[in-house]
């Protein structure tokens, strides 16, 4: 494995040809991390692999799924998974599941190669607002996956990303939030254009649509894949509300304003379908709460807590779209997420999976998945 770094001294990018996909392009596999974190997963995270193994079964029916899984953890994640055809478990280490973020990002250049960026993880935030206080072998998963596997990998270090905070659409055009990178906790010695110049560099972007914030609550400072997704070039899925007292409405207003303002790289216009959040809040219940063993300098919980629950973290795996639920009082909100993606993604089977437990932990179905695309190289 060769470890590349496009970047000399004033940090000019040398390009390459190797771009990022969109997520809805075509894949060789998907990436998955086997749940255990007592501070993320309640109760053993019991419920939680559960429905990880769920999701394992429904992606496998049309693509290869790496799930990763430390020595700890290995032979639970094989107990799991051993009736599934067309899944593979690495042994690799990590600090928690949040594949979206901790996995590296791939790229292709339209002759067959592969390629991968390992960008640095700090937890989002570091010793600013951080999650948790050790991420060392979090960090360590796009080496040693991308050593296992024999993919060239692109060392971005020091620049600190998570891959739930960029959007692409494959064709030049990235989506993101201010709220997410120009966050103090990640790299706050760069501007915003020199930040700017690095997503070009690595992802093979000429045109960065900047969002206002992500979802209410969001605890990742707002990652782009909770309220705006690509779902066709020049066309997404925006999480909405219309309800004007709740603090979603004018995030979500925002950020349309700039979305009705912007062309693609294109210089297309871009189409948004309006898909509203949950109309019940999803929070943390006092039973959910009692389930959790928080670790020195890790973010606690409190009953009450209202999650960052959106259907837009939504997963594109070959020919389906794997949509979380949130059942309860929000069923009709559940049906009307299902209608809306099917009518957006009518070549795709749509599989409604609930998964709350996923959002008990502070992410959902996107952030447990990474997308390797087609290529010639597979895994």
């Amino acid at each position: 494995m060769a470890q590349f770094n496009n970047f000399d001294k004033n940090h000019l990018p040398v390009n390459d040809g190797f771009y990022m996909p969109a997520e809805f392009s075509k894949h060789s596999a998907t990436i998955m991390i086997w749940p255990y974190r007592t501070g993320s997963w309640c109760y053993g995270a019991k419920a939680a692999q559960r429905v990880f193994t769920e999701i394992i079964s429904a992606i496998s029916k049309h693509e290869k799924v790496l799930v990763l899984a430390g020595d700890n953890q290995l032979q639970s994640a094989q107990k799991a998974l051993l009736h599934l055809n067309n899944v593979e478990i690495l042994n690799i280490a990590s600090d928690d599941a949040w594949a979206r973020d901790t996995a590296p990002t791939f790229l292709v250049n339209g002759k067959g190669a592969l390629r991968a960026v390992d960008w640095q993880f700090n937890a989002w935030g570091g010793e600013y607002d951080g999650l948790y206080a050790s991420w060392e072998n979090d960090d360590e998963i796009p080496y040693q996956l991308c050593k296992i596997k024999g993919i060239d990998l692109y060392n971005a270090h020091p620049f600190v990303l998570e891959g739930g905070s960029i959007h692409t659409d494959g064709e030049g055009t990235l989506i993101t939030t201010e709220e997410c990178l120009l966050s103090q906790g990640r790299n706050p010695q760069l501007s915003k254009s020199e930040i700017e110049e690095k997503l070009r560099a690595y992802l093979g972007v000429s045109k960065i649509i900047w969002l206002p914030k992500g979802i209410y609550n969001d605890e990742t400072n707002g990652h782009i894949d909770n309220i705006c997704a690509f779902v066709a070039p020049s066309e997404v899925v925006l999480a909405w509300c219309d309800d004007k007292d709740d603090p979603q409405y004018e995030i979500s207003k925002a950020c349309l304003d700039v979305l009705e303002s912007s062309v693609d790289a294109k210089g297309r216009k871009i189409k948004v379908h309006k898909l509203p959040v949950p109309k019940k809040p999803v929070c943390v219940a006092e039973e959910d709460l009692l389930g959790y063993d928080f670790e020195p300098g890790e973010d606690v919980r409190e009953a009450g807590e209202r999650l960052a629950a959106s259907y837009v973290n939504f997963y594109f795996c070959n020919n389906a779209v794997i949509l979380p639920q949130f059942g309860g009082e929000n069923i009709d909100s559940d049906r009307e997420a299902v209608g809306i993606l099917r009518s957006v993604c009518p070549d795709r089977e749509i599989v409604p999976i609930y998964a709350r437990d996923i959002i008990l932990g502070g992410g959902n179905i996107h952030c447990i998945t990474q997308q390797i695309p087609l290529a010639d190289q597979c895994c």
